[in-house]
C-alpha cells in the first residue's frame, strides 16, 4: 500500500494551502483520490470547510496538526479537504446528508466519513481532540468509524441505499399544472412577522444571521406597515450592534447573542453585497443619515481591504488573528484612555459601551452603540474614531482569502451598483463597473458551444455564478446603458439556459449538464448563506424578458417558479427569493425608458424614485434593440410599460412620478 503524501501545497485555495503542511495525508478533491479509496477499499474522511471559519482553525490546531491523530486519520482513510468557497456542490451535497443522517443542522468544519463510492454513512461538524461538550474525541470517533467499517458493511451499504434514495427525492420534479398566486407571498410575511424580534430586530434567537434576502422581501412590501418596519428596526439594531464593524465598517457573519452584540468576526464579501443594497433603500425610505453612514462604512472596508489590483473582490477576512478569535477587534479601556483626550474617552465611554462591564471573554470590550450621541457630538465621536481606528490599523491583521469567487462578486457588483444609484454616487459606480469588467475578462470564456463562465480561475461556473451575475449586469444597465453590458446580460442568460436548466421539469440545477457526476444534482430553491440561484435567475430572467420582450427568458423563469410552488405553498420559510419572483411572475414590475437629450435624461433618472427598473437611453444610442428602440427627442420622453402594457410616451416628470406612484394600467 503507497504511503500518501500532503499534497494541498500546489493548490489555489488560501484554505487549502493552509493545510498544505498538516501530518495528514490530505488530497484535494479529485480523481486521483477517489480512486484510490475504491482501489484499496478504504472509506473517504472529507473535511470541508473555509479559511475564514474560527472552528475550522481550532479543529484543525487540536486534531490535524497532531501526529497521532493524523496517524489514526492516514491509517485508516484516504483523507481529502475541500475548500466549501470552490466546491459549494459538495458543501449543498454532504451538508443535506448530514442533517439526514444525524437529524441536526450542519455547519463548518463539515466532518464526513464517505464509502468509497462518495455515499456518506457518518459525520458531524466540529469535534474536539479529547471528549467534552458531549462531543467524542476525535482520534477515537475515527477508530470507531475504521471498526464499523469493517465489521458492519452491510449494514452501511443499506444506510447508503437509503441516503441515496433520500437525496434523490430532495430534488423536485413537476407534477400536475400549478397555477400561481400570492399565497406563498402572504404566508411568508406572516411566518417572518410572527418570529421577528420586535426588541431586538432579526427574526428568532441567537446565533443570529442577517439574513438579507429576508429583511429585502420585507422591505420590498411598501404598502404595509409592519413588514417594512420590522426590516428597518433590524437594519437599525445591526447597525448598533457589534456585528457592524463600529470603527472600519462593515459586518461580520452573524452574531452568538440576540443582541447582535458579539459576533463570529470573520467578514464575508458574500454578506456585505446585500446588505450595502439594502441600506441604501433604507436610506431612500427614511432619510435617517445613520443608514448612509453605515453604507458608506462598507465601501470604506471593501476599498480599503477587499479590492485586489485588478478591480475584483477578495472573499473574506478570517475570524482570528495571533491565533484568537476577534483579538484584532476588541480592546481593554486603559489602550482607549491612553489613545484618546479625556472628552473623547468619556464620550466612547458611554456610547460605545466601554463604560460598561467587559462583554468580550469577561475581560475585553467589543465596541456596540450603547447610548445615542447627544445634540452636537457627531464631530467628536467621528475625531475618537478616527484614532482608535489609526491604532487598530498597527495591529497583526486577521488573514485575508484572496480568491476572487465570480458568484460573490457579482453580489458585492449588484449592491454597489445599486447604492451609487440610490446615493447619486458616481466615486462608487465606478469601482462597480471595474469589477464588473474585470470579472467578465476573467471569468467569461468562449468556446465551440458558445461562452462559460468559471467560478474561478480553475473552477467551471455553477448556477449562482450565471443567476448572480445576469441580475447584477441588469443594475449596472440602470446605472447607464452600456451596449456591451445588454449582449452580455444576453450571452449569460442563454449559457444559463443551455447548461443548468431541467428542460423536462423546470428550474435550474445547480451544477452544469456536463458537470463532474456526483452522488446528487442539487436544484434548490431555498435561500441559505447565500441568495437562492434559482430565485435570482427566475427574477432576472423575467426583467430581461420583459426588456427584450424574449419569451424563451420568461417561460424558463415561470417553469421555475411554478415548480417550486407546491413547496412554497408547504412550507414558505426560506423562500423569499422566490417569494420576489414569484410577486413579479404575476404582477410584472413596471419599466421606465427615457429618451431625450443627455443631461436631461441623467437629471430625471437622479430624481426618480421609484423600484421601477429604469433605463436611461440618451438621443445618439446606436444598434438598440426594438423594444428599446423609442424615438429620439429634444426633450425627455418617458415610456412606462408593464410586461406588454404600455402607455403613452410621458413629457413632464411630475406626471411621471404620479403614473409611477399611481401605477395607471388601465
Amino acid at each position: 500500500m503507497p504511503d500518501l503524501r500532503n499534497t494541498l501545497a500546489g493548490e489555489t485555495s488560501p484554505y487549502l494551502r493552509q493545510h498544505a503542511d498538516n501530518p495528514v495525508a490530505w488530497q484535494p478533491w479529485g480523481e486521483p483520490a477517489l480512486t484510490l479509496a475504491r482501489e484499496q477499499d478504504k472509506p473517504i474522511l472529507l473535511s470541508i470547510g473555509y479559511s475564514a471559519c474560527h472552528w475550522c482553525h481550532v479543529m484543525a490546531h487540536e486534531s490535524f496538526e497532531d501526529d497521532s491523530v493524523a496517524a489514526v486519520m492516514n491509517r485508516h482513510f484516504v483523507n481529502i479537504k475541500v475548500d466549501r468557497e470552490e466546491r459549494p456542490d459538495l458543501d449543498q451535497i454532504y451538508q443535506t446528508a448530514h442533517q439526514m443522517i444525524t437529524g441536526r443542522h450542519g455547519g463548518w468544519p463539515l466532518t464526513m466519513f464517505l464509502s468509497p463510492d462518495g455515499t456518506p454513512f457518518h459525520g458531524g461538524t466540529y469535534f474536539p481532540r479529547e471528549a467534552r461538550y458531549g462531543l467524542p474525541g476525535f482520534a477515537g470517533l475515527c477508530e470507531q468509524v475504521a471498526a464499523a467499517w469493517r465489521s458492519k458493511r452491510a449494514d452501511i451499504e443499506a444506510q447508503n441505499r437509503e441516503v441515496l434514495g433520500a437525496l434523490t427525492r430532495t430534488v423536485p420534479v413537476s407534477g400536475s399544472p400549478v397555477a400561481l398566486d400570492g399565497a406563498p407571498i402572504q404566508a411568508l410575511r406572516a411566518l417572518l412577522i410572527g418570529s421577528f424580534d420586535r426588541e431586538d430586530g432579526g427574526f428568532g434567537g441567537a446565533p443570529k444571521f442577517p439574513h438579507p434576502t429576508d429583511l429585502a422581501f420585507l422591505l420590498q412590501q411598501t404598502a404595509d406597515a409592519p413588514a417594512r418596519e420590522a426590516a428597518l428596526r433590524t437594519l437599525r439594531c445591526m447597525a448598533a450592534g457589534g456585528i457592524h464593524d463600529q470603527l472600519g465598517g462593515g459586518f461580520c457573519r452573524y452574531s452568538v447573542d440576540e443582541r447582535w452584540e458579539i459576533p463570529h468576526f470573520e467578514k464575508m464579501l458574500y454578506d456585505n453585497g446585500p446588505l450595502l443594497g439594502l441600506y441604501a433603500d433604507a436610506w431612500a425610505l427614511t432619510g435617517e443619515d445613520d443608514f448612509r453612514r453605515v453604507a458608506e462604512g462598507i465601501v470604506g472596508w471593501l476599498q480599503r481591504e477587499m479590492t485586489d489590483p485588478a478591480g475584483a473582490f477578495y472573499a473574506a477576512l478570517d475570524a482570528d488573528s495571533e491565533g484568537e478569535e476577534g483579538k484584532f477587534y476588541v480592546w481593554d479601556r486603559a489602550e482607549v484612555a491612553r489613545l484618546l483626550t479625556p472628552e473623547e474617552s468619556a464620550l466612547a465611554g458611554r456610547h460605545w459601551g466601554l463604560d460598561q462591564r467587559p462583554n468580550f471573554e469577561g475581560h475585553h470590550w467589543h465596541l456596540k452603540v450603547a447610548a445615542p450621541l447627544a445634540e452636537g457630538e457627531r464631530d467628536l465621536r467621528e475625531a475618537a474614531r478616527a484614532k482608535l481606528f489609526a491604532a487598530r490599523e498597527q495591529r497583526v491583521r486577521p488573514g485575508r482569502d484572496d480568491k476572487i469567487l465570480t458568484s460573490w462578486n457579482a453580489l458585492m457588483i449588484e449592491g454597489l451598483v445599486h447604492a451609487a444609484r440610490v446615493f447619486a454616487r458616481e466615486d462608487w459606480l465606478a469601482p462597480a463597473t471595474r469589477a464588473l469588467d474585470e470579472l467578465k475578462s476573467r471569468r467569461w470564456r468562449d468556446g465551440n458551444g458558445g461562452g462559460r463562465l468559471w467560478t474561478t480561475d480553475h473552477l467551471p461556473g455553477y448556477l449562482d455564478d450565471y443567476a448572480f451575475l445576469l441580475s447584477a449586469l441588469l443594475e449596472r444597465l440602470q446605472a447607464g446603458y452600456r451596449p456591451e453590458d445588454l449582449v452580455f446580460a444576453q450571452q449569460v442568460a442563454d449559457a444559463l439556459l443551455t447548461h443548468f436548466e431541467d428542460a423536462e421539469h423546470g428550474g435550474f440545477f445547480f451544477t452544469a449538464h456536463d458537470h463532474e457526476q456526483l452522488i446528487q444534482r442539487p436544484k434548490t430553491g431555498h435561500d441559505n448563506a447565500l441568495p437562492a440561484g434559482n430565485g435570482v435567475a427566475a427574477q432576472a430572467l423575467q426583467r430581461l424578458g420583459h426588456l427584450l420582450g424574449e419569451v424563451r427568458y420568461l417561460d424558463a423563469a415561470r417553469r421555475t417558479v411554478e415548480l417550486f410552488m407546491p413547496l412554497m405553498r408547504r412550507q414558505p420559510g426560506g423562500f423569499a427569493t422566490l417569494a420576489e419572483a414569484l410577486a413579479e411572475a404575476i404582477e410584472p414590475p413596471s419599466m421606465v425608458i427615457l429618451r431625450g437629450p443627455e443631461a436631461a435624461v441623467a437629471d430625471w433618472g437622479r430624481r426618480l424614485k421609484t423600484r421601477a427598473l429604469i433605463l436611461l437611453l440618451p438621443n445618439g444610442l446606436a444598434g438598440l434593440p426594438p423594444s428599446l428602440a423609442k424615438p429620439e427627442s429634444p426633450h425627455v420622453n418617458a415610456w412606462v410599460c408593464r410586461g406588454v402594457n404600455c402607455l403613452m410616451p410621458v413629457a413632464d416628470f411630475h406626471e411621471l412620478a404620479g403614473v409611477l406612484q399611481g401605477r395607471d394600467f388601465r
